[in-house]
């Protein structure tokens, strides 16, 4: 990954970002403390450090850690859903007022609600379909790993109730369907 690859709109890069949130957050920089982006980014960043140190935690216990490709791919992935992507209305009644919210807040909020869940973490949030027009049909396209043991119908079906009704309640988004593909199964090493 180039260091053009990892900027965010703003210009911050993940990794200065990273070095921003290991330092505590301080000294206080006024433009990530305001910047939409990095904020986002931050989120994000704090999201897999907590799901890291739970893992770690749990699998010290009873499961060996996941393989370090494993945590470089969700960190890929967040990476890419950071930038802040199209812009979706949302209906305000005074027709001088435009509202939006961007698709990088709408994937952080699928990937925050999702932290709900125990035993399966998000991979890759896709929007598809025309969501710029209002009433527009979409569909959330998600891929995650599942705990080893934990039963793959039971997490995807309560991943996509809770989808849909975080983005019912947020978003004035038309969701038509969350398809869930588990890609993955964490704590599997040493599994016949």
């Amino acid at each position: 990954m180039t260091d053009d690859d990892s900027a965010l709109d703003c210009g911050r890069t993940i990794e200065h970002l990273s070095r921003y949130v290991e330092a505590g957050r301080t000294p206080r920089d006024p433009h990530i403390e305001s910047c939409p982006d990095c904020l986002n980014a931050i989120e994000a960043l704090e999201r897999v450090g907590q799901l890291s140190r739970d893992l770690l935690a749990d699998d010290a216990e009873r499961m060996p850690r996941p393989p370090e490709s494993w945590f470089e791919g969700i960190l890929s992935v967040i990476h890419s859903e950071l930038r802040a992507g199209r812009s979706f209305p949302i209906h305000h009644p005074d027709p001088r007022v435009t509202i939006t919210v961007t698709e990088g807040a709408v994937r952080s909020l699928v990937r925050s609600s999702a932290d709900e869940l125990d035993g399966i973490y998000l991979g890759r949030t896709e929007i598809v379909g025309d969501a710029e027009t209002p009433g527009a049909p979409v569909r959330i396209e998600l891929t995650a790993s599942v705990a080893w043991g934990k039963s793959i119908p039971e997490l995807t079906s309560s991943l996509r109730t809770l989808v849909y009704r975080v983005l019912a309640e947020h978003t004035e988004l038309n969701v038509t369907a969350v398809n869930v593909a588990v890609d993955e199964l964490h704590g599997t090493e040493g599994k016949a």
